[in-house]
């Protein structure tokens, strides 16, 4: 069983909505304070920072390789140390979001980088961990923040599944059984088609854990539709509105759209029902407007039942219409007024 706080996250569960709220503060905690309570009113069940240093993520260096070289990418030819100085979290921050979160009953945990910025969200008792994508190859870092013992969840983009299969090994290595992967495609913004929501069965069956998606298409499509192929947990992006500027707009989530998703969401995991067929007790009162026999026309006792006297119509009092064929030509044991439902006792 997997578990957030008091919050259980199951198939047998509401979908756990998680706001990434990631360098969307724009350098304002006042912006970020804004963001949580706007997510919060959205309906979300968690949101979550990204706690990073930036001198244990990558360097300051002009060459090449440590460009974004990529025209699909709304960061095409920017330095990552200049993304990464624009998107930090302050860790000065961090005890104040804590606390509003608190204060606001929404669960706040973060993405965690380096070791030093783990020990730091330890020292905050930071209630759970995520592992972002790009860091799911830092096996050291997921064994230390596996041995916190406290729940894990961790993205799957640009990963092999024999190389997840592996990173499951490490939590079974540190008996913490607390832990789920999100289906992850790392592209930004993402498209639908590139989403693959057919493999979350298929990570749940070999994973043996709770599975979700971690979004970065434009809108919520992806999201409502993973709730069918098994995801618990929905991790999304969350911006204060559209086109504002923010690190990551181009596949974040304004407060309204949102809550359209935790609504969606919520509303296919309702409707996942179970595997069985039968009528749902909502419609045993509709069954009665089905079709059925009626006499249409008055019949007199001894009189044949004929084309002309009786119809297939609704509702359905009367005999179900298979017998339709079979009635015709019997006699009446009575007279049967129009507007009667017929019956097999009222014919020989």
């Amino acid at each position: 069983m997997f578990k957030i706080g008091k919050r259980i996250i199951s198939k047998n569960h509401k979908p756990f909505i998680i706001a990434e709220i990631s360098g969307n503060h724009k350098g304002s905690l006042n912006r970020a304070l804004k963001i949580i309570r706007s997510a919060k009113k959205a309906g979300a069940s968690a949101v979550k920072l990204q706690t990073f240093d930036l001198n244990e993520i990558t360097i300051n260096s002009e060459k090449n390789y440590f460009r974004i070289n990529d025209r699909a990418s709304p960061w095409n030819g920017k330095k990552l140390f200049d993304l990464y100085t624009k998107a930090i979290t302050p860790k000065k921050w961090h005890k104040k979001i804590f606390n509003f979160a608190k204060k606001n009953r929404i669960i706040c945990f973060s993405s965690v980088f380096d070791f030093k910025s783990l020990d730091y969200l330890e020292k905050l008792d930071c209630p759970a961990y995520k592992i972002a994508s790009f860091e799911n190859n830092h096996f050291p870092l997921i064994e230390k923040v596996a041995n916190t013992m406290k729940p894990v969840i961790v993205s799957t983009g640009m990963t092999q599944l024999r190389e997840i299969e592996e990173i499951r090994k490490i939590f079974i290595k540190t008996k913490n059984k607390n832990f789920a992967f999100l289906k992850c495609t790392s592209s930004y913004p993402s498209h639908p088609s590139s989403s693959n929501l057919k493999s979350i069965e298929l990570l749940r069956d070999k994973l043996k854990c709770e599975i979700g998606l971690s979004d970065h298409t434009k809108g919520i499509g992806a999201a409502v539709a993973s709730i069918a192929f098994g995801a618990t947990i929905i991790e999304k992006h969350i911006v204060l509105k559209n086109n504002d500027g923010s690190v990551d707009k181009d596949f974040s989530l304004p407060p309204q759209e949102f809550r359209a998703l935790v609504k969606e969401t919520f509303a296919a995991w309702e409707a996942l029902g179970q595997k069985k067929f039968e009528i749902d007790k909502t419609e045993i009162k509709n069954s009665r407007l089905k079709r059925s026999i009626f006499v249409v026309r008055n019949i007199k006792k001894g009189d044949k039942i004929n084309y002309n006297n009786i119809k297939i119509i609704r509702p359905g009092y009367g005999l179900h219409p298979k017998y339709f064929e079979k009635v015709i030509g019997k006699t009446a044991k009575k007279n049967i007024m129009q507007a009667t439902p017929l019956k097999l006792s009222f014919i020989k």
